[in-house]
């Protein structure tokens, strides 16, 4: 009995690592690929509908997913929209491997050993600058080597080997394209310091070789960084030929790269 006990036990333990590792993969597809709804999961994963709903619901209880209402751009269909299950701030901490309370201190000491203020504000942004400029240099060479309608990819592709888990998408209208980042590994010091985001913006800016904005960022509360590149102008544009009139719910109002997050727009 004491054997048959004991095997029970075993395979108990088993099963409950194998959910555990599933619930696992079911979070990590969200955060590669934002959020999700349960079909989407189920298609990805190889589940079903019903077993992907079970590991949400667990996910939920433990505060590692929520959920949302999805959003629909142009017509929407009758009915209402399906839910779309997004990581929570505790279900990003878990993957999160970068020292946001020491970051955080950091540059908190950069700020007031240049006198705070404006001083301290100009002290972090350049810092922020310097941060990301090796980083921009490792992009540079894979950026240019692709086609100029490859580009946008080409960032997303290195993004993603840095941990950004980073995605394209075509923008309503036919006015560009969305560069989509669900993941980021400093989102909290971000939260405090948005110098690091605005820094990153002018980056995506000069490496795409056109002026970018910043629809939403993880650090205000988004679900998804989302940068909005501009479409580039064809031969006949540049000669002053007749090009279509730009997506007006997308299209940038500023002529320089912008970080600002004002416009959200979750996946």
């Amino acid at each position: 009995m004491k054997y048959v006990g004991g095997a029970a036990q075993g395979a108990a333990e088993e099963q409950t690592t194998g959910e555990r590792r599933t619930r696992n993969r079911v979070a990590r597809s969200i955060l590669d690929h934002g959020p999700s709804t349960a079909a989407d999961l189920a298609k990805r994963l190889g589940l079903t509908q019903a077993a992907v709903r079970r590991h949400l619901d667990a996910l939920a209880a433990d505060n590692v997913v929520e959920a949302r209402d999805q959003r629909i751009y142009g017509h929407r269909g009758r009915g209402r929209p399906a839910k779309v299950f997004a990581l929570t701030d505790c279900g990003r901490d878990a993957f999160d491997q970068a020292y946001d309370a020491l970051a955080a201190d950091a540059l908190r000491w950069i700020a007031e050993s240049a006198g705070g203020g404006q001083d301290g504000q100009a002290a972090v942004s350049a810092f922020a600058r310097a941060r990301v400029a090796a980083q921009a240099e490792r992009y540079r060479a894979i950026v240019d080597a692709a086609a100029p309608e490859d580009r946008t990819r080409a960032l997303a592709q290195a993004l993603s080997a840095d941990g950004y888990a980073a995605t394209t998408r075509s923008a309503p209208g036919p006015a560009g394209e969305q560069l989509c980042q669900h993941h980021c590994p400093v989102a909290h010091t971000a939260e405090q310091f948005p110098e690091l985001c605005e820094a990153e913006a002018e980056v995506f800016s000069r490496l795409l070789g056109t002026h970018v904005q910043r629809l939403a960022t993880i650090a205000h509360g988004d679900g998804v960084c989302t940068t909005f590149v501009p479409q580039a102008p064809h031969p006949a544009d540049q000669d002053g030929g007749d090009r279509p009139a730009p997506h007006p719910a997308q299209t940038p109002t500023t002529d320089q790269a912008s970080a600002s997050t004002s416009g959200r727009n979750p996946a």
